[in-house]
């Protein structure tokens, strides 16, 4: 594995634009180009010493000085956007919860769903692999407050204001 001081004698990284940039005079390589490629998971990944690491993974070795021991979640959710800012360590439970809304999901809010056979929204939670249902609602905004509520009792943090169900009520506003 690598270390914050090998790793700051190859690449500079620029922790306001997330890139980084060689440092270090090799076969193919011209100083300051960028390093990494986009793989087609939407992620930067850097080959150092015969080694792929994820970009997002070595900027918190390079500013922090450790190998993250958890998954890193990127806050706004673009795979390549490497900005220190946009990076935090987190457990893969906290980090699901930073998700998208499907591309097939006709509420617009995480766990909110149309149930056809009782003409209702209903809303409901994944807590630690278990289904919760919050209940079944005439109006979509009345589905997304108690799918709101749901996450502000378990604690969600949202200070990044990803929560669809707070867009929802709230109009994005905060």
């Amino acid at each position: 594995m690598i270390t914050q001081e090998h790793l700051r004698e190859l690449l500079h990284y620029n922790p306001e634009t997330g890139v980084f940039t060689w440092i270090y005079r090799k076969s193919g390589v011209t100083l300051g180009q960028v390093a990494g490629s986009l793989h087609v998971n939407g992620y930067v990944d850097i080959k150092l010493d015969g080694v792929v690491y994820k970009a997002h993974r070595l900027a918190i070795l390079y500013v922090d000085g450790y190998f993250p021991e958890h998954t890193v979640d990127h806050i706004n959710r673009i795979r390549d956007d490497n900005r220190y800012v946009n990076l935090r360590e987190a457990s893969y439970q906290c980090q699901s919860r930073n998700c998208a809304v499907g591309v097939n999901n006709t509420s617009k809010v995480c766990g909110v769903r149309w149930r056809a056979q009782r003409r209702s929204w209903q809303a409901f939670m994944m807590v630690s692999g278990k289904m919760h249902y919050l209940g079944h609602y005439t109006c979509l905004v009345e589905a997304a407050c108690a799918r709101l509520a749901g996450e502000q009792c378990l604690g969600y943090d949202d200070w990044d204001g990803a929560s669809s169900a707070r867009r929802m009520v709230y109009g994005g506003a905060r």
